[in-house]
């Protein structure tokens, strides 16, 4: 397909950035050669980024694109935040790692405390899959149970747990999970209880078979781009409190996005565990498992005896990426930042509404604000899984792909909002939408 964007003399990097080393063949080149697929295991390997500033990506071929993808969100501030960048030079002059308890590290977890609202203790760890590994083995520390309920099509990284259920496509939802990649022992199937996402009937049937066995019950508050009906996070907290089982939400993607306080905050319903990551490293590795003191003292060896559960890792509370996690949430807790966060997330979700309607696509704008996409579809709403799975795959291929072309830099399924996206990306974003809502709707040799 080719770019109708006219590219920036390619090696011309934006303010401050070296001249690339290698030539965008050489790196595509290179790439096909050392990496399985050519690529990360991310995104598609056919676009190289070289830089970003803002709301905004430049690859190695010198064109710039509006950046929806975000790094897969960690960038809610935007690229390269001077304020950010400062923080993590500074952090640099004195080390970039110890091992050891840091100062950063403490007063990012104090800052976690004051805003989340089930953290009175935090640990952090590096990615989003240790966190929500951790998470699960905490609750079943602390309940003595096995058993963890997850809700199918919720991504909760890519530990062996985790990957039950995630991508499902057998006909109907079952509490058997299915493992979704090869090398998972079929032994594990049996500690893991799934149920379809919405659904609190459900939840509570497989709770009254199963509740003696339960450690915890692990759910996003907002499942990928499906946001909770009306009580059921609520409904999820009784549950689980009623029998005594642990109520995790990960929010390593929600977190200090839907609010300062995540989605525990947003949705108004407090669970007993978190997850966290992305925003809280500024752009760097980290994340953090939080929640109520008496269930995180199974880190603490004094207090834990047998019951204690041992937490370690090269990188968990590195300093430079706390340093960047303080600064960003000293930038996202100035007045106005959800505000103008939520009010692009608004402007956006209009136009690319007004786009597909006046293309005559049928479709669902899905999600909250600071996070969505369009999900093609005639149904009239999306409530589970299972309704994700009946869309117009071709048509999302299409329109992605016209995007691309068009200067829009996104996921295959979201759209991330940052601080940093302005009024010149929301009307340079809705005119890319509408052309390549036209462009999906009768693909040709003429479009390419």
């Amino acid at each position: 397909m080719s770019d109708p964007r006219p590219a920036s003399p390619p090696g011309m990097p934006l303010p401050g950035m070296p001249p690339a080393d290698l030539s965008p063949a050489d790196l595509a080149e290179t790439a096909r050669r050392v990496l399985p697929g050519g690529g990360f295991g991310n995104m598609a390997g056919e676009i190289v980024i070289r830089e970003g500033r803002g709301g905004r990506v430049r690859d190695t071929e010198g064109r710039d694109y509006i950046d929806f993808l975000l790094g897969s969100g960690p960038m809610l501030v935007g690229h390269a935040h001077p304020e950010v960048n400062a923080a993590v030079i500074e952090q640099l002059g004195r080390g970039s790692t110890f091992f050891a308890s840091n100062e950063p590290g403490i007063r990012l977890a104090e800052a976690i405390v004051a805003a989340v609202p089930c953290a009175e203790q935090v640990r952090f760890a590096s990615t989003g899959t240790e966190a929500d590994a951790y998470a699960m083995r905490l609750a079943r520390a602390h309940r003595r149970r096995p058993k963890i309920l997850k809700f199918e099509g919720g991504y909760h990284g890519m530990s062996d747990y985790a990957l039950m259920s995630l991508w499902s496509a057998a006909p109907g939802n079952s509490a058997t999970p299915v493992a979704d990649s090869a090398g998972i022992p079929d032994s594990l199937r049996g500690e893991m209880l799934v149920c379809p996402y919405n659904d609190l009937e459900a939840a509570r049937a497989l709770v009254a078979a199963h509740h003696d066995e339960i450690a915890g019950v692990i759910v996003e508050p907002m499942q990928r781009l499906i946001p909770p009906r009306p009580g059921f996070l609520q409904g999820l907290r009784d549950l689980t409190a009623e029998h005594g089982i642990l109520l995790i939400f990960d929010e390593v993607v929600t977190g200090f996005r839907l609010a300062y306080g995540g989605a525990q905050e947003y949705y108004g319903v407090v669970p007993d565990l978190c997850t966290l990551g992305k925003v809280i490293g500024g752009g760097h590795p980290l994340s953090a498992i939080a929640g109520r003191a008496e269930i995180m003292a199974h880190f603490d060896r004094a207090r834990a005896g047998d019951a204690f559960l041992p937490q370690i890792g090269t990188l968990s509370g590195n300093p430079v990426a706390a340093a960047a996690g303080l600064a960003t949430l000293e930038i996202l807790r100035r007045p106005g930042a959800y505000e103008r966060i939520f009010a692009t997330g608004r402007a956006l979700q209009a136009a690319l509404r007004e786009a597909l309607a006046e293309a005559g696509i049928p479709a669902l704008i899905l999600g909250e604000p600071p996070m969505f996409d369009a999900v093609f579809t005639t149904r009239a709403t999306i409530t589970e899984h299972r309704g994700m799975l009946d869309t117009d795959k071709a048509m999302s291929g299409r329109f992605n792909a016209f995007l691309r072309a068009r200067g829009v830099f996104k996921s295959e399924g979201k759209i991330y909002v940052s601080l940093a996206h302005d009024a010149r990306d929301i009307t340079e974003a809705g005119t890319a939408f509408a052309e390549a809502a036209r462009l999906a709707k009768a693909p040709s040799p003429a479009h390419a």
